[in-house]
């Protein structure tokens, strides 16, 4: 393993936390520091390839579909003809998108997003860096959700104490938006769960994990996104589903009363930190006047723009533009998102899309459903946890566009990595005491995932 390789890996696990702290990299300035970085890992895991002789090549299909929603931008842009003179302006270009600039600019976010996907899945190639990552994602939750709850009890509308959002924003941790800050932590707790949940961890270590569980719960649930805290009990309802399947019994209820113990923790933690309005929070959003974020309405909206785009869409990232002709309230206050990522997806892509996210859904469905057959319980954790950090994401995005954020997006492809590379089988794999687990002999890294080249 060369020196660029281990940069190579070192550097996903800082853009991890890197695009968190930023304010979640909502800004175009630091988007393009994400590009950059996301080339120079790219740049480091091809130098390593070439001096170790060894090219790392994942045979799994879900970047491609990544790739495939960045093509199909790239497509709605294409001008064909041109449209009659606009305020003075002749010879237009007609293309399917309404806002061609925004569909190339989420074109190429698209592009940045397969390309992170790609190396990291080339990244863990070993039980060693499967395990490291996922210590990195659940140590940094852990205190990311303590520094989180201190800001919101210290300075709930800063920041860092420092910046302060415009009005009407509901900054929580490091993300203006709380919901975004509900989003990132269903999927840090995710893996810790899954793993304690499988059984994988070791009696000296459960305490631990229990307590970083139980704190990023409470700041879930402080944070006062219903879509959240939605997502969190189906993520919960869902390992707990996973893991009775295989148990006896009696370990099935143990299980049951483990989730039990764990929601009423993070419940009653809330209150102790937070008192009565931890949970007030959850209902005042649903009172909201505000009309960009009345869902009824846009989602009713929503369905006229899908309803007159069909069957290209009106483009990727034209949401906003596209939205307006046809909100039938002033139109003074603008509408950038559906506030539902499965409306958002048919109203800027139309029936390609469908069809584009179909695939994506159901790559990850066959990849989760070979990891969580592992025999490994380290693995099978990992899996456990991945999925169900994956199903959270899937359920928030009906009530929110979390995914649209890009520390987001790359924790989600993040966990999408972790669960192909748990399905693969390591020299290194390690059960919860330690031990070898090989289960087949002579192979560093698992079938159809390795190419040799010569220099």
């Amino acid at each position: 393993m060369t020196l660029a390789n281990k940069t190579a890996f070192i550097l996903l696990c800082v853009l991890i936390v890197f695009t968190t702290l930023l304010y979640g990299t909502v800004h175009q300035p630091i988007i393009a520091v994400f590009y950059i970085l996301t080339a120079l890992m790219l740049i480091l895991w091809a130098v390593g390839a070439y001096r170790s002789g060894t090219i790392n090549i994942t045979p799994n299909l879900i970047p491609f579909s990544i790739l495939a929603a960045a093509v199909y931008g790239l497509i709605q842009v294409i001008p064909f003809g041109s449209i009659n003179a606009v305020a003075g302006v002749a010879d237009v270009p007609r293309t399917i998108s309404a806002d061609p600039f925004a569909t190339q600019v989420s074109a190429f976010h698209f592009l940045a997003l397969f390309i992170f996907l790609a190396v990291a899945m080339a990244l863990i190639d070993s039980a060693g860096r499967l395990r490291r990552l996922v210590a990195v994602i659940t140590i940094f939750g852990f205190a990311y959700a303590f520094f989180a709850i201190l800001q919101g009890v210290l300075s709930p509308d800063r920041i860092y104490g420092i910046y302060e959002p415009s009005s009407g924003a509901s900054p929580f941790g490091s993300f203006v938006n709380r919901h975004n800050f509900a989003a990132f932590i269903e999927m840090a707790i995710a893996l810790p769960l899954g793993l304690l949940f499988a059984g994988a961890v070791g009696r000296d270590k459960r305490l631990l994990y229990v307590t970083a569980i139980a704190l990023m719960g409470v700041a879930l649930l402080l944070s006062g996104s219903r879509g959240g805290l939605v997502a969190f009990f189906a993520q919960v309802v869902l390992l707990v589903i996973l893991t009775v399947r295989s148990r006896q019994r009696s370990n099935k209820l143990v299980v049951i009363a483990l989730a039990g113990v764990l929601i009423a923790a993070i419940v009653g933690g809330s209150f102790f930190v937070g008192g009565e309005t931890s949970l007030s929070r959850v209902v005042d959003t649903a009172a909201s006047k505000d009309i960009t974020t009345d869902r009824t309405h846009i989602w009713s909206v929503t369905l006229g723009v899908i309803a007159n785009n069909l069957p290209f869409g009106a483009g990727l990232g034209a949401f906003g533009v596209a939205y307006t002709p046809y909100d039938s309230h002033s139109g003074l206050e603008r509408v950038e998102q559906a506030h539902n990522d499965y409306l958002q997806v048919v109203s800027d892509a139309g029936i390609p899309g469908i069809l584009i996210g179909l695939a994506f859904l159901l790559l990850i469905w066959n990849t989760g459903r070979k990891a969580i057959r592992t025999k490994n319980f380290v693995r099978r954790g990992i899996a456990f946890g991945a999925l169900a950090g994956i199903f959270a994401i899937l359920v928030h995005s009906i009530f929110d566009f979390v995914l649209h954020t890009t520390a987001i997006s790359v924790m989600f492809l993040t966990l999408v990595a972790l669960l192909a590379a748990s399905s693969n089988e390591y020299d290194d794999d390690i059960d919860i005491e330690g031990h070898s687990k090989h289960r087949r002999e002579g192979k560093r890294r698992s079938p159809g995932k390795v190419a040799a080249f010569e220099r």
